[in-house]
């Protein structure tokens, strides 16, 4: 089986201004709502490739209610923990000449909800995969996914870590199956700015050094990268597309790769459904459905470095 683990999740408020101007009553010429969260995300995807998952994290208020009555129309299991104080958390995001975001709180996670997820997790059996995505509340210790690894070590329980900076770095002693920074939370991580792909594979190899076993980088339009813990190294380039949408095409990718590795046992497979995936979701208004994800699939070329 496999478990995404969304800490915050939250409805997302699209709305569309044709002309916004700061200080005047604006009216929207377009408004939709989505289930946001990049565990989410990630579940709803694999949903659409045909492959179940159960979604775990912290629900409250009528917010919570609403996102667990979305949730049970995409396809999933869900287990969420139900928190006392607060409120799912709003995500306004404004389209308009600029695009403005504006993230709510969430509600207020206590230790006693964290040792309540960790219970669940205790459930894992050997050969599940995990994947943890996406930041932490300020409620809640920032060592958390150490927490849950150090917790999870030994168990041959294969562990997705897509987060940044410390969240990442701190889990690699722990030997996650797959991290997936892209090139420029790569750089972050080193203190440098990467310029090329030859750099992002010496640094993507890094963090093989420090523990992550398989390395997946994505790089926007230049693509994608994975070094693999067999010690190989493939390239994807992009299809064709206009890009619609940013939201979602990173936690696209690692749904992707997950199904696809699912489906073959193949890194090469994985990389590219993963990339078909994550251009999919980029080129659609939300997350991409199976059709266009499959079409991108048989145009994407491999190339082997």
């Amino acid at each position: 089986m496999i478990y995404t683990v969304t800490f915050n999740p939250a409805l997302d408020y699209i709305v569309a201004v044709d002309h916004f101007t700061l200080g005047n009553v604006n009216r929207a010429s377009h408004e939709t709502i989505y289930c946001g969260g990049k565990g989410l995300n990630v579940s709803t995807v694999l949903a659409t490739l045909g492959h179940e998952s159960t979604a775990l994290g912290f629900l409250a208020g009528f917010t919570g209610q609403e996102i667990l009555k979305r949730t049970g129309e995409l396809g999933f299991q869900s287990d969420f923990i139900w928190v006392e104080q607060g409120l799912s958390r709003i995500n306004v995001k404004l389209k308009s000449e600029e695009e403005t975001e504006l993230n709510g709180m969430g509600p207020k996670i206590m230790e006693a909800d964290v040792k309540s997820l960790i219970r669940k997790l205790d459930q894992l059996e050997r050969g599940d995969i995990l994947i943890l995505s996406g930041s932490i509340p300020e409620s809640v210790e920032d060592d958390i996914y150490e927490r849950i690894m150090a917790r999870l070590s030994g168990r041959r329980i294969r562990v997705v870590v897509d987060a940044t900076k410390g969240l990442l770095v701190n889990v690699l002693p722990y030997r996650p199956f797959l991290v997936k920074p892209n090139n420029h939370e790569l750089g972050e991580i080193f203190h440098v700015v990467l310029h090329s792909v030859d750099e992002v594979i010496e640094y993507g190899r890094r963090l093989q050094e420090k523990g992550a076993k398989n390395v997946l980088v994505s790089m926007a339009g230049d693509g994608a990268v994975l070094i693999t813990e067999d010690n190989k190294v493939y390239r994807m380039g992009v299809p064709r597309g206009i890009v619609k949408n940013s939201v979602g095409a990173g936690d696209s990718m690692v749904a992707g790769f997950i199904a696809g590795y699912l489906e073959q046992g193949s890194y090469e497979h994985a990389l590219r459904l993963g990339s078909a995936a994550g251009s999919a979701s980029a080129f659609s208004e939300g997350l991409a459905d199976k059709k266009k994800i499959m079409e991108l699939y048989d145009e994407l070329s491999k190339e082997v470095v």
